[in-house]
């Protein structure tokens, strides 16, 4: 059964009751009967190469700062951002933890729920004010009735909410489906095999999979009670670090394996590849780089920049438009800026701006304001002269050249 009929299984036109987590419970329902761990959104977490990828785009998108635009005589100017751009949970959240917040939802579950609790004065295009106030909620307390595509009514913790009253971000998006995909649900196999080895690695370096060794009598066959005063005696010797007197006939012989002999550290790396892509987080970002290969960058600039496009850039896009829509009104437009992400080594850096300055297309006073510096003083500019002379041309104006 494909994606799209395996998943539009879930809204049928009964408006039948839906949660978040049953597009997880979905695409593994032919898995249900296997034993070892079952992979939520939660035990996902677990797992270090989805905990990574999780971290890893949060704390790229939460730390861009969020800027409001509109253009004027077709120049793109900066304006006031709404108090729920600041400080969207209130007092007590701020934008970086919201965003980041949001952000593991949306990258693990591909969808993001908040009740909105407060309007502003501000009319928004649907005719109501626009959010001023946005609470997030856990994605397991979630209920979705929907009818097809289009979504009737939310329930969280138990309390029905119209879908005006609810914010409502997604991705990993099908056509005609309400809710986003969640990658967990379609890495769940992967995940579920490397948990499984962890699980069983434990159990076996514990103990619990399988005997620690055997102490075997080579020259005859011992019944219960004596086994069980050779095992004792035996026990009580090593526990304390004591020796061990024994005959010709006792065999000692550890069961326990090493790591590499049992596999379960190529287990383990196997799935961090599979994992990663499935987050869209490059391998060597998250040190699960695939043992052989080699991926090599003129600058870390270089890299960042191709990580913002093939991968981050995406996701980025869509929030900027879900905050343009539904969180600022009129002309203006929401941008995440990503010039973090791609701050140049300082070396560069220079190059670039003084290269900038001689072709005039970025001034002094600017530079310095990229380099959080206040503009040069006339002491400042006083002492420059000092140093490497002043000015030896005057600057021509429109009289001084026309002709006499």
């Amino acid at each position: 059964m494909g994606v799209r009929s395996q998943v539009k299984r879930l809204f049928r036109r009964d408006a039948q009751l839906t949660t978040a987590e049953d597009l997880l419970s979905l695409a593994r329902e032919q898995r249900r009967g296997a034993g070892g761990v079952h992979v939520t959104n939660d035990t996902a977490l677990r797992h270090s190469a989805v905990w990574a990828c999780l971290r890893l785009r949060a704390d790229l998108v939460s730390t861009m700062p969020v800027d409001v635009y509109r253009r004027v005589n077709g120049i793109q100017v900066e304006v006031p951002k709404p108090p729920v751009l600041v400080s969207p949970g209130g007092l007590k959240v701020g934008i970086k933890e919201w965003m980041y917040s949001s952000q593991v939802d949306l990258d693990r579950a591909g969808n993001v729920f908040g009740i909105i609790t407060e309007r502003s004065g501000v009319i928004g295009p649907d005719g109501r004010g626009l959010p001023a106030r946005i609470e997030l909620v856990a994605l397991a307390d979630v209920t979705v009735r929907a009818n097809g595509s289009q979504i009737l009514k939310f329930i969280i913790a138990g309390k029905e909410y119209d879908p005006w009253d609810v914010w409502h971000e997604k991705q990993y998006t099908v056509a005609g489906l309400p809710l986003g995909l969640s990658p967990v649900a379609y890495a769940a196999w992967t995940i579920e095999e490397s948990l499984n080895a962890q699980q069983f690695a434990r159990d076996w370096f514990a103990g619990g999979a399988v005997p620690m060794a055997e102490l075997k009598n080579t020259a005859k066959t011992i019944d219960e009670k004596q086994a069980k005063v050779a095992r004792n005696n035996f026990k009580a010797a090593v526990t304390t670090g004591d020796l061990f007197v024994h005959g010709v006939d006792w065999e000692y012989k550890p069961i326990q394996a090493v790591a590499q002999q049992s596999q379960f550290i190529e287990a383990r790396q196997y799935g961090l590849g599979d994992i990663a892509r499935f987050f869209g987080c490059p391998g060597d970002m998250i040190d699960a780089a695939v043992s052989g290969s080699s991926i090599t960058y003129a600058s870390i600039t270089q890299r960042n920049l191709q990580f913002l496009i093939m991968n981050l850039g995406p996701a980025v896009g869509r929030r900027e438009d879900a905050f343009g829509r539904h969180l600022v009104s009129g002309p203006r437009y929401v941008k995440l800026n990503a010039d973090a992400l791609l701050r140049m080594d300082p070396e560069a850096r220079a190059r670039t701006v003084q290269a900038q300055i001689n072709s005039r297309t970025l001034t002094p006073s600017e530079a310095r304001e990229l380099e959080d510096r206040p503009p040069l003083t006339e002491e400042q500019y006083a002492e420059f002269d000092r140093l490497f002379g002043s000015p030896r041309t005057t600057p021509t104006t429109a009289a001084s050249g026309a002709p006499s």
